[in-house]
C-alpha cells in the first residue's frame, strides 16, 4: 500500500494537502511570463514542494523548460555557477539534441572538459569547480544559452539568501544584470529570511528593486492539515487516534516537513499492525531526535560556551523574548547583557536562531527536543 506522507521526491495530486490559492497563483505566473516571483516562508514549510508540484503539471512541462538549483551550500559566485551550469546542461541534454548542441556550442569557455557517455554516445558534465577558471565569462554564457532554448525557461533558485554570504563583490549586481535582462526567461527566488528580501527586493537603492512579486507561504491550514491525516488513514483502514494531531502540531509548530515524516513513520506502523496513539507518536519523534543526535552534537561543539548558554535558555523558553533583560539573564543564569548580544549575533549568523515577530525560536524544532533532553 502506498504511503500518502510524502516526505522526499514528487508529491502526486492526491497527496498534496492545502496550497490551493499558492499553487494557482504560482501556476499562473509560471505560464504567463513576464514575472520574476520570490517565495518567502520558514524553512521546511514546503517552499521546494510547492515549486516542484507547479514543475511537475502538464501544461507547464508542456510549455516551459524547468530548471531548479539550490544554492542553500554554496559559499562562493563560483559554486553558484557551477551548478546553475550543471542544472542548464542536465535540462538541455535531456530536452532535445538541438538544445544540447545549444550548450555545447555556447559554452567556449567549459568546452575541454566535456566528457561522453560511451554506449549512446550522449555529453557528460565532466567539469570541477576548478575548472571555471572565468566565472563572469562562464555566467554571460549559461544566460546566453538560456537566451537559446527552444522553450521560454523558468529558474527556480532556492535559498537564494545564500548570495549575501559570497566573499567575491558586486555579486548582486551581476546576478540582476543577467537576470533582469533574460527575455527568454522567469526565476523564482525562495528564502526564509524575511529581512534579507525586504532589503533585496524592497530597497530602492538594490538592483533587484522591485524585480518580483513577493508571496509569503505560511503554515498549512490546520485543520484541513488534520483532515487530510484523517482522511488518507480512514481510507486505508489504520487506526488513528484524534490527540495524535494534537500533539504532533504542538511540538512542530507546523513544520511540514517534520510532521509529514512523524505520520509517514505512524503510516507504515499501523500497516504492520500497530494503532497510532500518542505513546507511537512520541516514540517515532523520540527517534527522529536521536537520529540527529549526532549531527547537533557536532554543531553544539562549534560553539562557544555562551553561545551555547544562550541556545539552551531559548530552548527552554520555547519563544524568547527580553533576551538582554535582567530578568532573562538571571533566570537563565547567563554571564552579561552584552555577552548575550554577542551570542545571539552568532547564532543569528549560524541560522541556529530566529527572529520570529519579536521572539527568539531555534528553528529546527528537533534540536530544540534534543537539547531539553541533553
Amino acid at each position: 500500500m502506498e504511503n500518502p506522507f510524502i516526505v522526499t521526491g514528487k508529491i502526486k495530486p492526491e497527496y498534496f494537502c492545502d496550497r490551493v490559492e499558492e499553487v494557482e497563483r504560482l501556476t499562473r505566473c509560471i505560464l504567463s511570463g513576464g514575472e520574476n516571483m520570490v517565495i518567502i516562508g520558514d524553512r521546511r514549510i514546503g517552499k521546494t514542494a510547492l515549486i516542484n508540484y507547479c514543475f511537475d503539471k502538464d501544461e507547464v512541462k508542456e510549455q516551459v523548460t524547468t530548471l531548479f538549483v539550490d544554492i542553500l551550500r554554496t559559499s562562493s559566485l563560483q559554486e553558484f555557477i557551477y551548478l546553475l551550469a550543471h542544472t542548464v546542461f542536465n535540462a538541455f541534454v535531456s530536452q532535445s539534441e538541438h538544445m544540447m548542441n545549444i550548450f555545447i556550442k555556447t559554452m567556449h569557455s567549459l568546452r575541454n572538459f566535456w566528457g561522453y557517455e560511451p554506449n549512446q554516445g550522449l555529453p557528460i558534465f565532466n567539469v570541477k569547480l576548478g575548472d571555471i577558471i572565468n566565472p563572469l565569462l562562464t555566467l554571460e554564457e549559461i544566460f546566453k544559452c538560456i537566451e537559446l532554448a527552444d522553450q521560454r525557461c523558468i529558474v527556480a533558485i532556492d535559498e537564494f539568501q545564500q548570495i549575501a554570504n559570497y566573499p567575491e563583490e558586486n555579486v548582486e549586481e551581476l546576478l540582476s544584470q543577467n537576470i533582469l535582462q533574460s527575455t527568454n526567461a522567469n526565476f523564482i527566488f525562495t528564502s526564509c529570511e524575511q529581512h534579507f528580501i525586504n532589503e533585496l527586493f524592497l530597497n530602492p537603492t538594490r538592483p533587484f528593486y522591485q524585480s518580483a512579486s513577493i508571496m509569503t507561504l505560511d503554515v498549512l491550514n490546520e485543520d484541513l492539515y488534520k483532515e487530510f491525516v484523517l482522511t488518507h488513514f480512514k481510507n486505508s483502514q489504520l487506526n488513528i487516534f484524534p490527540e495524535v494531531l494534537l500533539l504532533v502540531d504542538s511540538v512542530f509548530f507546523g513544520n511540514t516537513y517534520y510532521m509529514q515524516k512523524v505520520f509517514h513513520e505512524a503510516f507504515t506502523a499501523c500497516l504492520l499492525g500497530n494503532t497510532c496513539d500518542v505513546s507511537l507518536t512520541e516514540s517515532i519523534i523520540d527517534d527522529m531526535v536521536q537520529e540527529k543526535g549526532h549531527q547537533y552534537s557536532q554543531t553544539l561543539a562549534r560553539l562557544t560556551l555562551p553561545q551555547k548558554e544562550l541556545l539552551y535558555a531559548i530552548a527552554e523558553d520555547i519563544y524568547a523574548s527580553r533576551i538582554t533583560s535582567s530578568q532573562f539573564i538571571k533566570r537563565h543564569r547567563l554571564l552579561s547583557a552584552s555577552s548575550v548580544q554577542a551570542a545571539i549575533r552568532k547564532l543569528l549568523n549560524y541560522g541556529l536562531v530566529i527572529n520570529k515577530r519579536g521572539s527568539y525560536i531555534i528553528e529546527d524544532q528537533l534540536l530544540n527536543l534534543w537539547l531539553l533532553q541533553s
